[in-house]
């Protein structure tokens, strides 16, 4: 008998999250689900899964998720449209994207891509709506920090180490260095000063 897929649910709302498990697991393995982000970081990195189905409020420990489980697929569930923040998921190589929180027979296509490497778009994103936004991302990426790069950004820049960072966004201390070194690259930023006098004039700190 072929092995099932193992999948890991995880959301803020336990009913749903509850419903998705029950609706899936005719199909999967359910191996687990987690209700914030650091459960979800906690559970995966034990139970290390196939995909991990999340709630777009969760995607900061997505990205988390992507650096300690390289190969575990993700989808990022939404109940509303919201194109650009599609455009993000998808350039951090969130690999499907349903919209309109999709149940049964489409959800299950849509893992099914996914599983198979196929990236996913649902036939609701008005595809040129969803290229501009693209392209807008990509030419304006310079000007842009995401949530969770400006935490680690405002962290650093009032002094904390990057262990003290760590254990104040309940993150590993690896997590952290990825962040730092990834925005000093980005932003052509050298040494710690830079990275100071960036968070200045991002106004992620203020010295007055």
């Amino acid at each position: 008998m072929a092995t099932k897929p193992r999948i890991l649910a995880a959301g803020g709302r336990r009913l749903v999250v509850g419903t998705l498990a029950k609706l899936l697991e005719t199909r999967f393995e359910i191996v687990g689900t987690a209700a914030d982000s650091k459960e979800l970081v906690e559970v995966a990195s034990r139970l290390n899964p196939d995909l991990v189905i999340l709630d777009r409020r969760l995607q900061d420990a997505g990205d988390e998720l992507r650096e300690l489980l390289p190969n575990t697929k993700q989808i990022v569930l939404t109940m509303d449209e919201d194109y650009e923040l599609e455009a993000v998921s998808l350039e951090g190589c969130v690999s499907g994207f349903p919209l309109k929180s999709p149940a049964g027979r489409k959800l299950i296509l849509t893992i099914g891509k996914v599983l198979k490497g196929t990236s996913n778009i649902t036939p609701e994103t008005p595809q040129k709506a969803f290229d501009r936004f693209l392209r807008d991302l990509r030419a304006n990426r310079e000007k842009h920090l995401t949530p969770r790069q400006r935490d680690v950004l405002r962290l650093l820049a009032e002094g904390h180490t990057m262990k003290e960072a760590a254990e104040v966004l309940h993150v590993t201390t690896r997590t952290i260095a990825f962040h730092k070194y990834t925005m000093m690259e980005a932003f052509g930023l050298k040494t710690n000063s830079d990275l100071f006098r960036f968070a200045i004039k991002k106004r992620v700190i203020s010295v007055f």
